[in-house]
């Protein structure tokens, strides 16, 4: 009899942990925005300055559209150069050691929403794993999992704001965050490798949301 009790108490508690994972991904895309506003989010022109080691900086522009279009720019020497993105066939990236852009046959082209839009219809498992302070903030740790891609999420616990998104060689810390439209977005994004070798602080002076992009722009 205790054992049957233990192994309910069991299957309770983990069926408790992923409705609570569930609650939390439904709070952040609630307090973000709500779903039917994100999924009428059609394209993003994002546009800043990218801060590269210590001193380095460059004006950032970022373009993306449905489904997976983007297109990365910055401004070195008063000119503009592309040096990353994709044109829903092909995607390339600057090759810096030849100083010239690179088609990539094997290039990866990220989906235009995040992770836990839809999640459950992606193939995703979600997974409550705490509370875990991030400075002096309280977060919600909620772990995705597809096949072997596992991302770890950090939510406040009090706005339900993402403050920190962990892949396997890379973390993303998301904050100062505005409303643009409906949506609530963050209008600084640093990101840190293991190698730090791709490490930045992106900071954001500008987003429009839903522009109409001329026909060329992901193409290079």
């Amino acid at each position: 009899m205790k054992k049957l009790v233990l192994v309910l108490i069991l299957i309770f508690s983990q069926l408790s942990f992923a409705q609570t994972a569930k609650e939390i991904i439904d709070k952040n895309i609630e307090l973000s925005g709500g779903l039917t506003n994100w999924k009428l989010l059609n394209s993003v022109l994002l546009q800043g300055k990218v801060i590269l080691g210590i001193k380095d900086e460059y004006p950032i522009k970022i373009y993306q559209q449905r489904p997976n279009l983007t297109k990365t720019l910055i401004t070195i020497g008063n000119k503009e150069t592309p040096i990353e993105g994709y044109d829903g066939n092909k995607g390339y990236a600057m090759n810096y050691a030849a100083n010239k852009l690179q088609e990539y046959k094997d290039y990866v082209a990220e989906n235009f929403d995040n992770d836990f839009i839809d999640w459950e219809s992606k193939g995703f498992e979600a997974k409550y794993l705490g509370k875990e302070k991030i400075g002096n903030i309280y977060c919600h740790k909620v772990e995705l999992t597809k096949n072997v891609n596992k991302n770890i999420y950090y939510f406040d616990a009090k706005t339900y704001m993402l403050l920190r998104e962990v892949k396997k060689d890379e973390t993303l810390n998301y904050s100062e965050y505005k409303k643009v439209g409906n949506l609530t977005m963050p209008f600084r994004i640093e990101s840190l490798s293991p190698k730090k070798d791709g490490d930045y602080v992106m900071l954001i002076n500008k987003i429009d949301i839903n522009k109409v992009f001329p026909a060329n722009t992901f193409k290079f």
